[in-house]
C-alpha cells in the first residue's frame, strides 16, 4: 500500500507543478483513493479466482474417485445396481410379535412326535384264538403255536426269540397296575395306557375279563388313539 502512494504522489508531483498547493493535496488524495480501491478489486478477484479453482479441483477429484469406484478392479458390473444394506431395526417389548406356541402332533398324523412312522392299522385276515381282534398291525402275524389265551404278533423280517420285540395280547380275569396310567372311556368301554415292566400298555375290559395289550420295549409306533382303536376291534369269546 505504501508503495502505490508514492508511486501515486511522484505521478500527482509531476502532474501537479504549477498548481496550488490545496489543490495538489486533493489531487493526491483522490488519485490514493482510486488506487486503493483498484488494490481491493484486485484482491477481490484474486480470493474469487483463488475460490473457483479449489472448487473446480474438488470436482475433479470427485469425478475421478466417483469413476475409480463405479468401474472398481473388474469384479463388479458397471451397469448392475447395488443394493444399499439396510438393516432392519429390533421390535421394542411393545411391538415384539407374541412368540408361537407349540403345535404339538397329534396322534392321527401319520409321524409320530419322534420322527417314526405310526402303525398302521389294517384288517385283520388271519384267525386267532380265544381273542379275536378285526383290526391288526400292517406287516405283523400271529407265531404258531397260538395259546388259547395268548396272541404274540412279530414282524416275519424281525423273527426273535426276544418277547420284548413283540406285541402281546393276553386275556386276564383282572385289570394290571400300571405306571403312569391314562384312562379314556369311548363306546361304553374304558381304556387305561401306562407302562408295565418299561413296557407301553393298553388294557380294557371285555365283559367278565379284561384284555391286555403289551407293546415292544421302547416303542415310539404306537400313539395312543391307534393302541385304543386296536384293543377296541377285539373280543375275548
Amino acid at each position: 500500500m505504501d508503495e502505490v502512494k508514492k508511486l501515486l504522489e511522484g505521478f500527482a508531483d509531476r502532474a501537479a507543478e504549477g498548481l496550488p498547493a490545496a489543490d495538489v493535496d486533493a489531487a493526491i488524495e483522490a488519485d490514493v483513493a482510486r488506487g486503493r480501491l483498484a488494490l481491493r478489486r484486485i484482491k477481490r478477484r484474486r480470493r474469487v479466482t483463488g475460490v473457483l479453482c479449489v472448487a473446480a479441483a474438488s470436482a475433479l477429484v470427485l469425478a475421478l474417485g466417483n469413476q475409480v469406484k463405479w468401474w472398481g478392479t473388474g469384479s463388479e458390473v458397471a451397469d448392475k445396481p447395488v443394493a444399499p444394506e439396510t438393516t432392519a431395526p429390533a421390535p421394542s417389548p411393545a411391538t415384539a410379535p407374541a412368540s408361537t406356541p407349540s403345535v404339538e402332533p397329534q396322534s392321527s398324523q401319520t409321524m409320530s412326535m419322534f420322527g417314526a412312522s405310526v402303525v398302521e392299522l389294517v384288517a385283520n385276515k388271519q384267525q386267532w384264538s380265544s381273542i379275536d381282534c378285526t383290526l391288526a398291525p400292517k406287516g405283523w402275524s400271529a407265531e404258531a403255536p397260538i395259546a388259547a389265551d395268548r396272541v404274540v404278533l412279530s414282524r416275519p423280517e424281525m423273527r426273535t426269540a426276544e418277547a420284548a420285540t413283540k406285541v402281546v395280547l393276553q386275556a386276564a380275569p383282572q385289570a394290571r397296575t400300571l405306571a403312569g396310567a391314562r384312562v379314556t372311556s369311548a363306546s361304553g368301554k374304558t381304556f387305561q395306557i401306562g407302562t408295565l415292566r418299561g413296557r407301553l400298555t393298553g388294557q380294557v375290559q371285555l365283559t367278565d375279563r379284561w384284555l391286555l395289550v403289551e407293546l415292544p420295549a421302547g416303542t415310539v409306533e404306537w400313539p395312543d388313539d391307534v393302541l385304543r382303536r386296536f384293543m377296541a376291534s377285539c373280543a375275548i369269546n
